[in-house]
């Protein structure tokens, strides 16, 4: 028999939620994290009494009421909403795309009086029949004053290319909302852990042994060879040492600032900056995520970043290229023996944190089973 029945490489939501599931089932588990602290991308540093998303901005949100229901267990969430605000050379702009947007871009102030702007904009390129990029794909959708002032900038600057670069299918549609409402989310369910992130992941593995900067690729085998199975959450390509080829990504660089004296700097969670002038794609001041009335306040410059050896692997490049090559590694997983595969590296996918504890919910299951089977 061996040491642990479950060796989970990775503390991030997905790797934390499977773990405790498996404890809950009578699992000897070890979860390893090459970080030096557990959470992956939803971890908080605490500075001057501010939770601070330190890896972007991180806001749960679901229509999934058991997924609600199940992080609530382990932590209680406040009422945040998300309600962003677009900064174009200076002028502010509503989010996502509603009355308040439409009154800004061209003083309409009627469902009506948009709906006709709109149209307006779009006819424009009605003779665009099958869009053969981004641009297209956005001018046919929406016109041109919401494309350049609140699409083409964000998107080059996050993509690193330009939007005629950039496949149609990225913009499948453009939600138009003719109401004066905010709210980003359609999400009945949506809130930050009071307390941040972290309390949630403790809870989560709460009685599991973690050995923080461990790195498995580096003791893949000693490693293995202590447990029955493994949950690898790290990339997929990494795990199969790349025999298929790299598989590509975007990264982002964050630059936190202490403003001591600043109360409150922008008024707002999270400013998309939506002109290719300014280099950095959005601040975020964390302390209105908990409604902080702190004398100090923390911001965050996110600067899209081309992604390579050392740096964290954030948004996957999903173009033909890549999802091939992704499909040959997904043949390689289903062979391995004694290893399970999930979360976004793993799945090769950007996922929202709802489907991220739903997947790892269900990846337990199925491994019930296995092991039932066994």
């Amino acid at each position: 028999m061996k040491q642990y029945d479950y060796l989970i490489v990775g503390s991030g939501l997905f790797g934390a939620v499977f773990a405790h599931e498996a404890r809950q089932a009578g699992k000897r588990c070890l979860v390893i994290e090459k970080r030096s602290h557990t959470g992956g991308n939803v971890y908080c540093e605490k500075t001057a009494d501010i939770h601070v998303h330190k890896y972007g901005a991180h806001i749960f949100h679901t229509d999934n009421k058991e997924v609600w229901q199940y992080v609530n267990r382990f932590v209680e969430f406040n009422r945040y909403t998300n309600s962003p605000v677009a900064n174009y050379k200076g002028k502010l702009y509503n989010l996502p795309f509603n009355m308040n947007t439409f009154y800004q871009l061209w003083g309409v102030r009627t469902p009506d009086e948009a709906k006709a702007a709109i149209e307006e904009q779009r006819r424009k390129y009605a003779h665009i029949v099958q869009p053969q990029n981004l641009e297209e794909q956005a001018l046919k959708l929406c016109g041109e004053d919401i494309y350049r002032y609140l699409i083409k900038g964000y998107t080059e600057k996050q993509w690193g290319c330009p939007a005629t670069e950039l496949p149609a299918f990225i913009i499948k549609r453009i939600p138009f909302r003719f109401v004066f409402d905010n709210n980003y989310f359609n999400d009945p369910y949506q809130g930050i852990p009071i307390g941040g992130y972290n309390q949630l992941i403790a809870s989560l593995l709460d009685g599991i042994e973690v050995r923080t900067g461990t790195d498995f690729t580096e003791h893949r085998a000693e490693l293995s060879a202590l447990a029955d199975r493994i949950l690898y959450t790290g990339c997929i390509d990494q795990y199969f040492d790349y025999a298929c080829g790299h598989l590509e990504y975007r990264s982002l660089r964050f630059e936190h600032k202490l403003m001591e004296g600043t109360a409150n700097f922008q008024g707002n969670a999270v400013v998309n900056y939506t002109d290719s002038e300014t280099p950095y794609t959005r601040v975020i001041e964390h302390k209105h995520f908990e409604f902080g009335q702190q004398p100090d306040t923390v911001i965050t410059y996110e600067y899209p970043n081309k992604f390579e050896e050392g740096k964290e692997p954030y948004y996957p490049v999903n173009n033909q290229v890549n999802t091939e090559i992704f499909s040959q590694y997904q043949a390689m997983a289903q062979q391995a023996d004694n290893v399970v595969f999930g979360g976004r590296l793993a799945q090769y996918t950007y996922a929202d944190m709802d489907d991220t504890v739903a997947a790892a919910l269900a990846l337990w299951n199925k491994e019930k089973e296995v092991t039932v089977r066994k």
